[in-house]
C-alpha cells in the first residue's frame, strides 16, 4: 500500500498562495512522505478570465522557500502530464463525448439570462435549490439536440445527476458523508467555450494521474457527492477523499484572502524563517499525537497520519508562529542569515551600500539574534549600532532618568572614558565599584546607561553591547544624554 500512494496539490494562477494554500499543498507532501509516496504538482489554469501574470511564478517560488518540494509536475515532469490543465482539454472532451454516449450526460442550450430567472424565481421561493439548475433541457430529444447544433445555438454539458439516490463516501478525516442526490442539480461538466469546469477536469486528472488520495479543504466536501457520482459515471474506482478542517482567523471567522490570510511571500518579507513556517502549518490541525511542538520535517513527516487530523477548525495564531520562529531563529548561525539581515540594514538606511564591516555586521547580529523574533525584527532593532539616539523613549525617560540621573551617568562617563581597557569585564569593574560606593541597585546604573547609548530600554546585556559599540561612541552618547537632560530639566 505504502508505495502506491500518490496524493496531489492542484492550484489556480489566479492569484499568490496565501496560508491555506500552503497548508493544503503541505498536508500532501506530508502524506506522501509519510508512505513513501508521490506528491504531484497540477496547475489548474482553465479559468483564464480571472489568470493572473506572475502567480504560477510566486506558488513555484512559495513552495520551494516553504520546502515542498513536488515529484511530479511543471519544471520536473512524470508520466502523467501534461500538469497543466490548459494542455489537457483535448482529454476532457474526449471524456465528455464518452458520457454523453454512455447517456450519463446531455448538452444544455438554456442562456444566461434564462439561468439568470430560473436563480431569481427560486430565491423568492427560498427553494431548497436556490441555485440549482431545473433540468429544462435534460429531457430534449435527438432530434431537437441535432437541430440546435446544426444551428449553432451555443451550450454547456451537464452531467445527468440520477434521482431518488442516497450518495455516501467515507472522509478520511470525518467518516461517512451522507448525501441525497434530489439535493444536487446537474453541473455544468464543459462550458460553451470547450474549456472544462473545476469538477470534471479534477475528477478526469485525478483519475488519469492514479491519485489515490484526495486532501483538500473542506469547502469542497459539498462537491464530493458530485464526484462520486462523475466516477460512477465514468466506471472509475473514486480515490479517498480527506477534507481538512478551517483555518480561522484571530479576529474570528474563516481565514482567507480577504480575511487575514497573507501570502506564504509575505510572510518571508517579514521575516519568518521556511522552517518555523512549515512547523507551524503542519500543526494546524494536526498533532503528533504527544506533546511536541517544534519539530524538523522528518519527524512530522514521520508522524504524519490522516488519523490524527481533527475535523474541528484550528485558529492562525500568530503570536505563537512568532515564538516559533524565535526558537528556530536562536538556533541559526550568525553567517546564515548575515547577508540578508546587513541587506535589510542597508534598506532601512543604517548602513550604505560602500560600508563592509562584516565583523562588527556579525558581532550585533550575534547579540540581536537570541532576542530576536523575526529577522525583520532584528535588523530594525539594531538601528542605535550605526547611528547615536536622535530621541529617548518617553516611558523610559520618566522611569529610568529621575531625579539625579544627571549626575549619575556624569560620573559613570568620567570614570569609562578613563578605562584603558574597554572590554566587558573591565567595565562591569566600573559598574560593581560605583554601586557599591553609591549604595545604588545595578538597575539604577544599567538602565539610565542603556537608555543613554541606545535611546530604548531594551536590548542585549548592557556592559557586551558598551563593548561593541566602543569607548568614543559610547562617551559620546553618555555626554549627549547628559545635555540632552539638562536641557530638559
Amino acid at each position: 500500500m505504502a508505495s502506491e500512494v500518490r496524493v496531489r496539490f492542484a492550484p489556480s494562477p489566479t492569484g499568490y498562495l496565501h496560508v491555506g494554500g500552503a497548508r493544503t499543498a503541505l498536508f500532501n507532501y506530508l502524506f506522501a512522505q509519510h508512505h513513501n509516496g508521490t506528491f504531484v504538482l497540477r496547475i489548474e489554469d482553465t479559468d483564464r478570465n480571472r489568470f493572473q501574470e506572475g502567480a504560477l511564478e510566486e506558488i513555484f517560488t512559495s513552495l520551494r522557500w516553504l520546502g515542498i518540494h513536488w515529484d511530479e509536475g511543471p519544471e520536473t515532469g512524470g508520466d502523467y502530464g501534461p500538469y497543466f490543465q490548459s494542455e489537457r482539454t483535448e482529454i476532457y472532451k474526449k471524456h465528455t463525448d464518452k458520457l454523453l454516449e454512455s447517456g450519463h450526460a446531455y448538452r444544455c442550450f438554456c442562456t444566461p439570462e434564462r439561468l439568470q430567472k430560473i436563480r431569481e424565481e427560486q430565491q423568492r421561493a427560498k427553494s431548497a435549490h436556490a441555485s440549482g439548475y431545473d433540468r429544462h433541457c435534460r429531457g430534449l430529444s435527438d432530434t431537437e439536440v441535432e437541430e440546435k447544433l446544426a444551428a449553432g445555438t451555443p451550450h454547456v454539458v451537464r452531467l445527468k445527476v440520477p434521482l431518488g439516490r442516497e450518495v455516501t463516501f467515507n472522509d478520511g478525516i470525518r467518516g461517512d458523508i451522507t448525501c441525497r442526490s434530489d439535493m444536487l442539480d446537474d453541473l455544468v461538466l464543459l462550458k460553451s467555450d470547450g474549456y472544462p469546469t473545476y469538477h470534471l477536469a479534477n475528477v478526469v486528472d485525478d483519475h488519469l494521474m492514479a491519485i489515490t488520495h484526495v486532501l483538500r479543504g473542506d469547502e469542497w466536501i459539498a462537491s464530493t457527492p458530485r464526484h462520486i457520482l462523475l466516477y460512477e459515471a465514468f466506471g472509475w474506482t473514486p480515490p479517498l477523499f480527506a477534507h481538512m478542517p478551517v483555518i480561522l482567523s484571530s479576529g474570528g471567522g474563516k481565514l482567507s484572502k480577504r480575511k487575514g490570510a497573507a501570502s506564504v511571500m509575505d510572510y518571508k518579507q517579514s521575516g519568518y524563517l521556511p522552517e518555523a513556517l512549515f512547523n507551524f502549518l503542519a500543526l494546524l490541525g494536526w498533532a503528533p499525537g504527544d506533546n511536541r511542538e517544534k519539530m524538523t520535517k522528518d519527524e512530522i513527516a514521520e508522524a504524519f497520519t490522516l488519523e490524527r487530523i481533527s475535523p474541528k477548525g484550528s485558529v492562525f495564531d500568530e503570536k505563537k508562529l512568532d515564538w516559533m520562529n524565535g526558537l528556530y531563529l536562536q538556533e541559526k548561525s550568525v553567517d546564515s542569515i548575515l547577508d540578508e539581515v546587513v541587506a535589510q540594514w542597508r534598506e532601512l538606511g543604517y548602513i550604505t551600500q560602500d560600508e563592509q564591516d562584516r565583523k562588527y555586521y556579525r558581532s550585533v547580529v550575534a547579540l540581536l539574534k537570541d532576542r530576536s523574533k523575526r529577522i525583520t525584527e532584528l535588523a530594525e532593532n539594531a538601528r542605535y549600532f550605526f547611528r547615536d539616539p536622535e530621541t529617548y523613549d518617553e516611558k523610559a525617560v520618566k522611569k529610568h532618568w529621575k531625579e539625579g540621573a544627571v549626575a549619575v551617568l556624569r560620573i559613570l562617563t568620567e570614570r569609562m572614558e578613563g578605562l584603558d581597557s574597554f572590554e566587558e569585564a573591565a567595565l562591569e569593574n566600573v559598574y560593581r565599584a560605583y554601586a557599591e560606593e553609591s549604595g545604588l541597585s545595578g538597575g539604577k546604573l544599567i538602565h539610565p546607561t542603556r537608555l543613554a547609548v541606545s535611546g530604548v530600554s531594551f536590548g542585549p546585556g548592557l556592559f557586551e553591547l558598551l563593548e561593541l559599540l566602543g569607548k568614543e561612541t559610547v562617551v559620546r552618547r553618555m555626554k549627549s544624554a547628559v545635555t540632552w537632560l539638562e536641557n530638559r530639566q
